[in-house]
């Protein structure tokens, strides 16, 4: 029994893998045009660095005119979860991130190099083990887990490295003829790569983001085909990425150190291994010291948390191509109303270390682009996300839409618009006070700050009402008015000469505008009064201020 005969006993019926490396033709493409993946298990959700790698692989892949492609890595079938490829393709979907090719639902994939889900590539994986059986860079294992558990300890006892090598590997030195008579008798087997690297020697290694890398051979005889004949992630996706022309593999950093096994398993083929791109973790300030963010802990670590805050996909794209490129923030001071599309990416210019994820900044940007949204997005956007999260506010704004948009019109397309929206939950509480029901209804709660005596603000709120308010003032005769009624009433009629005589007054115009600012939305913080007054008409401003002058 030679290993031509073991590979035919095992797979008698299997192609050679001519047929696939004739099937899968090189790509069509211009020269430095960049084939890329995103290539995520349906184990559960999409995590926020699963999103991070997704944004950098496909815009390396758009801006040289290449392809980005999704695929399915779906070997581990205990860890599955039920409708996650959909679940992956929509969160994808959510962020504007719509593959090339690969998966375009749950079920349905597009283009000339799949099946793009692992599970239903078993003939090719099959084509490939054979090869290395054939040439003699494989063989089959039958060891049992007591077997293996009896090495470790073995190992552990005698404080050699762990795992599956050398004088280790027992099956390793298993006669043909001895490995063929088990197979024939419905003995339990995997197949196992035969590893010819010593770990005394180390291979260098050029990683796009870390630079230059140095790590010991690989020396280990991995599983590729597991006994229920679905492959290893390791092999799996060699012969994936050879086939699909992969020709960056851009992926997180814990996979860094498989890089001289990966590397080994396309130089047994005779492939030529894509570049590699290994991105530093996500990380969450805590205490002031720095961890993972965690699926467990961190509810943004999940994407479907942005969704349900209402926190616009750009932003998201915004922030983490920010903390991605050194460079970004830079080009978007110099440029902040080109769309991100128009930002050039580059991988030499992301961090090797940790990069920190701090959801106030990814806030303050979310902040900044929505100030630059116009009233009737804002509306669109808000009925879009309150449709699925916050049904009343929804009904509430479409039940009088050209108030609902001259709400959100108040100080917006000005030189500095207002920034009080960060993401869609907030718009509620943030427009409450300009609806009757929830003025009326809500808490009795009026903080009228400096100027906070009763009998005070009822005489300055029923002499603004009789003599100083007139709803056709345009906005300067508005204030000049709040003026003569403060100097009416004896506060300073300007701020600095409040605080140029401090004991002259006991407050000023802008304490006296609070007070109507806060009668009139019971709080004492909100963008510009005149334009809120503007909105809410004269019926609702008497209606508002009678409540202070009986």
């Amino acid at each position: 029994m030679d290993n031509e005969g073991i590979a035919n006993l095992i797979f008698p019926d299997v192609k050679d893998i001519s047929y696939y490396e004739e099937l899968y033709k090189d790509r069509n493409l211009k020269e430095g045009a960049v084939v890329s993946r995103f290539a995520p298990s349906p184990t559960g959700f999409v995590h926020i660095g699963g999103l991070f790698s997704s944004i950098i692989n496909k815009k390396i892949a758009e801006q040289t005119g290449g392809i980005f492609y999704l695929r399915i890595e779906d070997t581990d079938k205990k860890r599955e979860v039920e409708n996650a490829v959909e679940g992956i393709v929509n969160s994808l979907k959510d962020f504007d991130i719509i593959p090339d090719e690969g998966f375009i639902d749950g079920e349905t994939e597009k283009g000339d190099y799949g099946p793009y889900m692992q599970s239903k590539r078993g003939d090719i994986y099959k084509a490939y083990v054979k090869h290395l059986l054939k040439i003699g860079s494989a063989y089959p294992c039958f060891c049992s887990t007591e077997d293996l558990d009896d090495i470790r300890k073995k190992q552990e006892l005698s404080k050699n490295m762990p795992g599956y090598y050398g004088e280790w590997a027992k099956c390793r030195r298993m006669p043909l003829d001895m490995a063929a008579e088990k197979i024939k008798n419905g003995e339990k087997f995997v197949i196992r790569f035969k590893s010819m690297g010593n770990p005394d020697r180390k291979i260098k290694h050029h990683d796009l983001i870390k630079g230059k890398v140095e790590f010991p051979e690989n020396n280990q005889d991995i599983v590729i085909l597991k006994s229920d004949g679905l492959p290893t992630y390791h092999f799996a996706h060699i012969v994936d990425d050879h086939l699909m022309k992969t020709t960056h593999v851009i992926r997180g950093d814990e996979w860094l150190s498989s890089v001289p096994l990966h590397i080994q398993l396309f130089q047994a083929f005779g492939f030529r291994p894509p570049k590699y791109a290994h991105i530093a973790t996500l990380l969450k300030e805590e205490n002031g010291k720095k961890r993972k963010i965690s699926k467990r802990k961190d509810p943004e670590a999940k994407v479907s948390y942005y969704h349900e805050q209402g926190i616009p996909c750009q932003a998201v794209k915004e922030y983490l191509l920010n903390i991605a490129n050194s460079n970004f923030e830079g080009w978007r001071r110099a440029n902040p109303d080109k769309k991100i599309e128009e930002f050039k990416f580059e991988l030499n210019k992301m961090g090797v270390s940790g990069a920190l994820f701090d959801i106030v900044k990814l806030l303050d940007v979310s902040k900044n682009i929505i100030s630059k949204y116009s009233a009737e997005e804002i509306y669109n956007y808000v009925i879009e996300w309150s449709s699925k999260y916050n049904l009343p506010l929804k009904e509430r704004l479409e039940n009088d839409k050209e108030y609902a948009i001259k709400i959100f019109n108040i100080e917006r397309g000005l030189k500095k618009p207002r920034k009080d929206i960060a993401k869609w939950s907030d718009v509620e509480e943030n427009i409450s006070y300009m609806y009757d029901d929830y003025f009326y209804n809500g808490k009795d709660e009026y903080e009228f700050q400096k100027i906070n005596d009763k009998e005070t603000i009822r005489k300055i709120i029923k002499l603004y009402k009789e003599k100083y308010f007139d709803i056709n003032d345009d906005k300067q005769m508005w204030f000049d008015r709040i003026k003569d009624l403060s100097e009416e009433l004896g506060y300073a009629r300007e701020v600095k000469e409040y605080k140029k005589e401090p004991d002259k007054y006991f407050a000023h115009v802008g304490d006296v505008s609070t007070v109507l600012r806060v009668a009139l939305t019971k709080r004492h913080n909100t963008p510009d009064l005149y334009e809120i007054m503007q909105v809410l008409g004269e019926d609702r401003i008497i209606k508002r201020l009678d409540l202070f002058c009986k």
